[in-house]
């Protein structure tokens, strides 16, 4: 199933296609036994459709691409154009597919990580808080969502990113989410760039400390 260093495109069906794209590094099955950390994707608004290559815009499937050594599965999912990550239905497709990638993969499941930008910032806070036991960490950019809802990821190891001047999605929807998840006692990291716009993902993305601090984390028992 899995093309070594590379990505491939699938299409799972749970109540419709949903196409997503996988990356293995070069390095996956190469040591018997040796399970990896999987990192979950999930793109924005402007990525939605049905043409997987669109995925690979930004982020980390845009990284994968150019390096064969990425330390982690990658697993990015496709939302329909009139969709969006935080419906309902979308939650439990994603829960399935992680199921899916779990069983077919090596994955180690302590080291699930969930990130995402814009609409897949909206959709990492949810989803998360929706099903706090799957994930390590997350790694929500220029996103927002219920802060109502952050207390069940109380104890997640979060890192958020948004830029100062967004006009899209304003960077005040991250400051209540975060300073939410503050009341709680989470230690959560906040990075604000000041002069970036609606585009806080490349920077983050192309920050290795970023992959680092992920790397640290285990899911909690």
């Amino acid at each position: 199933m899995a093309v070594y260093g590379q990505q491939k495109s699938f299409v799972f069906d749970f109540k419709g296609e949903m196409g997503y794209l996988v990356y293995t590094p070069q390095e996956y099955g190469l040591v018997p036994n040796q399970q990896w950390p999987l990192m979950i994707f999930l793109h924005g608004a402007g990525e939605r459709g049905d043409d997987i290559e669109r995925v690979k815009m930004h982020g980390p499937p845009k990284i994968a691409a150019t390096q064969p050594n990425f330390p982690f599965v990658v697993v990015s999912p496709q939302c329909a154009a009139a969709d969006w990550w935080t419906d309902d239905l979308y939650i439990k497709k994603l829960n399935k597919l992680l199921d899916l990638i779990i069983a077919n993969y090596k994955v180690d499941t302590d080291r699930v990580y969930l990130t995402g930008l814009s609409m897949g910032g909206y959709g990492t806070w949810k989803w998360s808080a929706k099903n706090p036991e799957r994930f390590a960490a997350i790694l929500p950019i220029c996103g927002g969502g219920d802060p109502e809802t952050v207390k069940s990821i109380k104890d997640m190891p979060a890192w958020v990113f948004h830029g100062a001047k967004d006009d899209v999605v304003p960077l005040a929807k991250s400051e209540e989410m975060v300073e939410a998840l503050k009341q709680w006692g989470n230690t959560a990291k906040f990075t604000v760039y000041p002069d970036a716009e609606h585009d806080s993902w490349t920077e983050t993305y192309n920050n290795p400390e970023v992959y680092q601090w992920l790397l640290q984390h285990k899911k909690r028992r």
